[in-house]
């Protein structure tokens, strides 16, 4: 698959890929994370706007994944990557995670940074195979504090979650 920029008439394509990527949440007892809506519209374009949208792309040039990330304190923060379950277990995921990585490494970041489930096969294990280690809640920067708040009032610490970085 082929990783290009996001365009702005996709993003409704980037929400369908997230929920059909969520379903398997519903197999592991997590049917709340399912049923939870993707970003909206307004808010995915933002991350397009900024140049921080990509999607991994079959050959009729169809998104089958996508990756959007941040700034946050200096790095690059995956905000979300999903890839449909049709496409998955091909390393698509970490394409994408290597394509931001380069763009981190342009731009001067010296990491790559994510929040995820540690006990979810595909969440923190994944990440740790990709190079990511798992933070101390007292090394959290302002910004990663602050995500780790936001995601603790939105109810995601219902289950175990990390903090993860990845230096480049």
């Amino acid at each position: 698959m082929r990783i290009r920029a996001v365009r702005l008439d996709e993003l409704g394509l980037l929400q369908d890929i997230e929920r059909a990527a969520g379903e398997c949440f519903r197999d592991i007892g997590m049917p709340e994370i399912a049923d939870d809506e993707p970003l909206p519209r307004e808010e995915l374009a933002r991350y397009q706007e900024t140049g921080l949208a990509w999607a991994a792309v079959d050959d009729t040039d169809a998104p089958r994944a996508y990756l959007i990330a941040e700034r946050v304190d200096g790095n690059l923060h995956v905000e979300q990557v999903s890839v449909h379950p049709d496409s998955a277990r091909r390393g698509i995921g970490r394409s994408l995670l290597e394509r931001l990585a380069v763009r981190a490494t342009t731009e001067g970041a010296p990491a790559l940074t994510l929040t995820t489930f540690t006990e979810v096969p595909w969440n923190a294990p994944y990440y740790e195979r990709c190079g990511f280690r798992s933070l101390d809640p007292g090394a959290l920067t302002p910004g990663l504090r602050e995500i780790w708040d936001r995601e603790a009032e939105h109810g995601l610490r219902r289950w175990p979650r990390t903090v993860m970085r990845r230096p480049l």
